[in-house]
């Protein structure tokens, strides 16, 4: 087979806001705010979370977070390829596992990337038919129209891509977090700091530990603004520094909104369970439904859920195709996917597989009802559960053996302490994030989880069987200017 060095990026580089929206886009703050809190407060099949203290839960799992984040940012001080957590990976536990844990990562990737294309057609379809009666436009149309969306926005330019991301999760940010402002203030004398207390939490510490698990899940593609480092001005200045600002934006976004949240329901989990299909827009009713808003802000949020929403799956395109574009230059995948737009430098035949995946997709979603179904459950939300369960799962994998191999990656680092702490504190947090996707978990979504771990095994053996790559990545850092 013939060695393959496309780049990426053509002649207009990204800055650090661009390298920010990345991974913030791919977060999705407000969507994961909206749906993934009640999860960490309890309101989910094992019954158990932080309830009342939802917030410290969050601050712990910021910790667990930030030491990954640490070791995502001085790695890419050192490696500038598109992509990087594959890398990093191998840099610490050699090509075989490197390269199977970039299958496992950017399949999960994919697998999110599906799943949030069909929530997002069947919420638009839906929203609009309860708030307006508009049912002119099928479910089919609107996910056919969101394929469209992604690759006019693969193939124009990373630059527009990430610009999209900044503006639709910017905006949606600014909006709810105004929201979660004026819910608190309202909430007036019955604010309390007995939010941040164990003895909130209806199973004490460990009910919050519990919460945890969940908590992780609202940072996952915190780190995706690494891929991007091959199309990035200054990627040794500001991809570090875009993991990190990312990864504090949310965290600060996600403590307020699990406080908004738990005390706009008077710290009563049975309250938030009798909203757990949208707290949030619970939150936004008017005052005689039990809210804090009107129908207005209640149809606002709505939409700024969906521009959310909107951002993830704009970021989350953009970061597989980086990645499969970066595994096949590095021939552990077919060469055909490392091919480029000329002039453009955006992933070609990376862009065109990850379109047909979502063709299948959303094929499967309107024509297979039974695959994956759930009670009273919509077909394209019960997809878009598994999925993400599925996603998640693979990624959490791969950031446990990214924490792990970060001792020997790292090991030439002058504060050895720092690395030894990072990778303890993230790769057990990662640890029980990986024990929660398992623990009491009911079929059919358990079988994500362990599909996730499938797909990574037989990852393993493909890779330990196929002829030792050459990986491109040094020599890419090399070509980069700082």
């Amino acid at each position: 087979m013939s060695e393959v060095r496309n780049e990426l990026g053509g002649s207009k580089k990204l800055k650090l806001t661009d390298a920010v929206a990345q991974s913030v886009g791919f977060m999705g703050p407000v969507f994961s705010s909206a749906f993934l809190i009640p999860l960490l407060v309890g309101v989910n099949v094992s019954g158990n979370g932080a309830g009342g203290a939802a917030p410290l839960a969050v601050l712990l799992a910021t910790v667990g977070l930030l030491g990954l984040g640490w070791i995502v940012s001085e790695y890419a001080k050192r490696i500038h390829a598109a992509g990087s957590l594959y890398d990093y990976v191998t840099d610490g536990l050699g090509k075989k596992i490197g390269a199977a844990a970039g299958i496992a990562y950017y399949v999960g990737i994919l697998a999110l990337g599906g799943g949030i294309l069909v929530l997002i057609g069947g919420t638009i379809h839906d929203t609009l038919a309860s708030e307006f009666n508009f049912t002119a436009i099928p479910y089919f149309a609107w996910d056919i129209a969101l394929l469209a969306l992604a690759g006019g926005l693969l193939f124009a330019g990373v630059s527009i891509s990430t610009r999209t991301q900044l503006i639709l999760a910017g905006f949606s940010l600014l909006v709810v977090t105004i929201f979660f402002i004026n819910v608190i203030i309202q909430v007036g004398s019955h604010n309390s700091l007995k939010a941040f207390s164990p003895s909130t939490s209806p199973n004490g510490f460990k009910g919050i530990l519990f919460g945890v698990l969940y908590g992780v899940l609202l940072f996952t593609g915190f780190e995706t603004s690494a891929n991007l480092a091959e199309e990035t001005e200054h990627p040794t200045r500001d991809i570090p520094r875009a993991v990190l600002t990312a990864l504090i934006i949310a965290a600060v976004f996600y403590v307020l909104a699990a406080y908004a949240q738990v005390a706009g329901f008077g710290f009563s989990i049975k309250a938030i369970s009798a909203a757990a299909a949208g707290p949030l827009f619970a939150l936004g009713s008017p005052a005689h439904s039990g809210g804090y808003g009107s129908v207005a802000i209640r149809r606002l949020l709505e939409l700024v859920v969906i521009f959310d929403m909107l951002a993830v799956y704009v970021g989350v395109s953009v970061s597989a195709s980086r990645g499969l574009f970066a595994m096949a230059r590095d021939r552990w995948l077919p060469s055909s996917l490392a091919t480029t737009n000329e002039g453009r430098g955006t992933p070609k035949g990376a862009s065109i597989l990850i379109l047909g995946l979502y063709f299948v997709v959303i094929l499967i979603t309107q024509l297979w009802n039974g695959l994956f179904a759930l009670p009273q459950t919509p077909h394209y939300a019960a997809i878009f559960s598994w999925l993400s369960t599925f996603g998640p799962f693979a990624l959490s994998i791969v950031y446990f053996l990214m924490a792990v191999g970060a001792i020997k990656g790292l090991s030439d680092h002058p504060k050895r302490w720092a690395v030894y702490l990072a990778s303890t504190v993230g790769g057990i947090t990662i640890a029980a994030a990986i024990f929660g996707s398992i623990y009491k978990v009911s079929a059919p979504t358990i079988y994500a989880s362990y599909s996730g771990l499938g797909v990574f095994i037989i990852a393993l053996i493909y890779t330990a069987t196929k002829k030792s790559s050459q990986t491109a990545s040094p020599s890419v850092a090399n070509q980069v200017t700082n």
